[in-house]
Formats: structure tokens, sequence, C-alpha cells
């Protein structure tokens, strides 16, 4: 795998910009229309959100970039108030780790247990990178596809038109 810092310097600006436009989306609806059961693989907008947000966590901790979550991944955070406060603080932490990585960092190995599967794993650095990065572009498309169905303001996805000088976060 060639993963180089300057792609997860980028990488990690895109997830703040994206993040920054779902949370103007989330402030355009109801409580009720985050948790709102819209039979996707989490069930609700606000369940897929805290997931993700639970995940960067759980990754950043393996990468070396704080530390893991507790509790449950679909209940993260109580209210889109607090999930939003959360994610700018994760976003913003993700962007400096990124900004000090090094081309010798991203050639090491990760090693975790994964309590899900009930084993040990280990792989490439910058493969567990490109996996934070995917996961998170994966999910926010679920979120992006059940705004759009719940009559909201979807964000603008495509990299290509990600700004160049921010503001991200």
């Amino acid at each position: 795998m060639r993963v180089f810092p300057e792609y997860c310097v980028e990488m990690a600006r895109y997830n703040a910009w994206q993040n920054k436009q779902l949370r103007a989306a989330f402030d355009t609806l109801s409580d009720a229309e985050l948790r709102k059961d819209r039979k996707a693989f989490f069930g609700s907008i606000f369940n897929t959100a805290n997931h993700i947000l639970w995940a960067d966590r759980k990754w950043m901790a393996r990468l070396g970039a704080g530390e893991a979550p507790d509790g449950d991944h679909l209940t993260l955070t109580p209210t889109p108030a607090a999930w939003a406060g959360e994610r700018y603080k994760t976003d913003a932490r993700l962007l400096h780790w990124a900004e000090k990585l090094n081309a010798v960092d991203l050639k090491s190995v990760v090693k975790w247990r994964s309590v899900m599967m009930d084993r040990e794993f280990e792989h490439p650095f910058d493969l567990c990178v490109t996996h934070l990065f995917n996961h998170q572009t994966h999910h926010r498309g679920q979120i992006h596809a059940m705004l759009t169905a719940a009559g909201a303001s979807a964000p603008v996805t495509d990299i290509l038109f990600m700004p160049e000088d921010g503001p991200w976060l």
C-alpha cells in the first residue's frame, strides 16, 4: 500500500469538511427525524453518526492518536448537540494527528484485539489509515441517502469541490 502523509492530511480535511456539512444538515431536522428508523444498517441518521464517531475514535486510539471510546457505538453521544461538539473535537484531533504524521509512521504495524471478532489482528499502519478514512466515507454515504429521503439538503460529497483553503472544521 502506498499511503503518504499528504494523503492523510487531505483525507482528514475532507472528513472535517464533510462533518461540518453534516452538522449543518442535522440542524435542519428535528430530533425525532434524526432518530427515526430508516431501515439503514444502523437504523437512523443519528445512530449512524454515532457509529462513525465511535469508530473514528476507536481507530485513532489504535493508531496512537487518543483514547478509545467507552460505551456502545450507537449511543456514544446522547443528543445531536452533544454529537456535534464531540464530532468537532474529534475532527480537530484527527487533523492535528494527520499533520504530524511522517512516512516512517506509515510503515509500521498496528496490533489490536477485536472484542467483536474475539481475536487479535495485525495489519500495516497505512492500510489501517486507509480503512479509517474509507469507513467514514462509506457510512457518510448512508447518512447522505437518509438525509435526502428525509427531505433535508444533503452535503456536497465530491472531494473535488472541497474548499482548498478551508475552513474544514
